[in-house]
């Protein structure tokens, strides 16, 4: 590499990482956000979606911005808006500013990890761009295994609001460094942005989020529930109807024509779905119910994330010689059975025995799914469209993670007690199950779906 092409994959890598850490934080510092501003459940739903709405809702739109206004020049507004966003989350003086600064977080954060990745494939070709997309990659698997354990330190030593603010040293870094680094601006000049596409998504998923999280306290005949509820259908309605008609749409729905890409997707959304539930339960109800630590339940976690990191890309290659249909039926089923493993978990906790294997399980069952999921969906699409497929996939995921969050109270019965733990473990396998079912029912391996065609 090049010292010019060192400084711009510095800048992507850093950029990401700000993202994924920030998303691992929040898990663990949920118990002390909600003991400190109030709130319970509803204030740690409203903290993890708040986030995922305006990010899983953005990150659609966020491409198609970098193309319009250039890379650097996206990137630095993120990074601006997430650092500025992190302050305001470690001042917030109540839930309420908190949850707000959480969603402009969000906001920003989805135009980082765009940005980040078109600075790569412009900077590198061949097999650099691979090598450089690798380390990219490894990154961000460094920011899954940091997040939990340093906003778990944070949370103990100091406060969980220093935990969010280690956010702004890796950002002034960054915008440091892009101010020594040449990078292509490479813009196209009649590219379009659908904002009331985007707006139509963001406040349609918002107020049926915002139903579901409160449905709990107010009730479902409140018209404060079903107002919202039933609006909010009607927004996302015309939203996706919209992105029939305009002339260029941030959800290309005729991508969903395609076996593999709509079937993998399904299965995203149910497998990413169960992650998004299993990792809020455990996290919270390892601090809140067995009386860990919030480092020690940052901790919980690493097997699963060392598993992935040791295994995804051996998997990966083993993927491209059999196929995907395989690993991603065997993969989530896998990890169904590691959540019903949680019902062991009872009053007399330990977690060598009742956590320990389920994370265990669960991280062989990750590394068998994650690439061959990926390689599945932007395999099926042509190079040319492999951004946005992969932004879609990327918004499927966050949107099935919100929408499990929203009904957590649902599913525990409206408490994280024991009984409320297991019932999420039950819920979590049988998406898992799902997701497994359906990858084996719709997803076709290459060679075979080339013949059908």
């Amino acid at each position: 590499m090049t010292t010019n092409q060192r400084l711009v994959l510095t800048i992507a890598a850093l950029a990401s990482f700000v993202a994924f850490l920030d998303g691992t934080v929040a898990n663990v510092a949920l118990p002390a956000i909600s003991e400190e501003l109030g709130g319970g459940l509803t204030t740690q739903q409203w903290v993890v979606d708040a986030y995922l709405i305006t990010l899983g809702a953005l990150i659609l739109v966020a491409g198609k911005v970098s193309d319009a206004y250039g890379r650097p020049l996206v990137l630095r507004i993120g990074l601006i808006g997430f650092g500025v966003a992190s302050v305001a989350i470690a001042l917030s003086p109540s839930a309420e500013f908190l949850i707000a600064a959480r969603a402009l977080q969000g906001g920003a954060g989805a135009f980082l990890v765009p940005s980040s990745l078109a600075l790569i494939t412009s900077t590198f070709e061949g097999a650099a761009q691979s090598r450089a997309i690798g380390i990219w990659t490894a990154m961000t698997t460094t920011a899954m295994i940091a997040g939990p354990v340093i906003g778990g330190l944070f949370v103990d030593l100091a406060s969980w609001r220093y935990a969010f603010l280690i956010n702004v040293v890796p950002i002034a870094v960054v915008l440091w460094l892009m101010t020594r680094a040449h990078m292509r601006d490479v813009r196209e000049p009649d590219a379009s942005i659908d904002w009331l596409g985007a707006a139509l998504c963001t406040v349609g998923l918002g107020a049926m989020v915002f139903a579901l999280i409160e449905q709990p306290r107010l009730g479902w005949a409140s018209p404060a529930i079903w107002v919202p509820l039933v609006g909010g259908a009607l927004l996302f309605a015309g939203f996706l109807l919209r992105q029939r008609t305009v002339r260029s749409p941030i959800l290309p729905l005729d991508m969903f024509r395609v076996r593999n890409f709509w079937s993998g997707n399904v299965a995203t959304a149910f497998i990413y779905g169960a992650l998004s539930l299993n990792g809020f339960v455990v996290a919270v109800y390892l601090q809140q119910g067995a009386g860990l630590s919030a480092t020690l339940a940052g901790l919980a976690s690493l097997p699963s994330t060392i598993i992935l990191i040791l295994f995804s890309s051996r998997i990966g290659a083993l993927a491209g010689s059999w196929g995907p249909r395989l690993f991603m039926t065997v993969g989530p089923i896998l990890m169904g059975v590691g959540a019903l493993l949680l019902l062991t978990v009872d009053e007399e906790f330990s977690y060598w025995w009742q956590v320990l294997p389920s994370m265990l399980l669960t991280g062989l069952g990750l590394a068998i799914t994650v690439s061959p999921l990926t390689s599945a969906i932007l395999g099926s699409i042509g190079p040319e469209r492999s951004g946005i497929a992969s932004a879609v996939n990327n918004a499927v995921s966050r949107v099935a993670g919100l929408l499990a969050i929203a009904t957590l109270a649902l599913i525990i019965g409206g408490q994280l007690d024991i009984d409320g733990f297991h019932r999420a473990a039950i819920v979590t396998a049988a998406l898992m199950v799902a997701g497994g079912l359906i990858s084996f029912a719709g997803i076709r391996n290459p060679t075979r779906e080339k013949t059908a065609s």
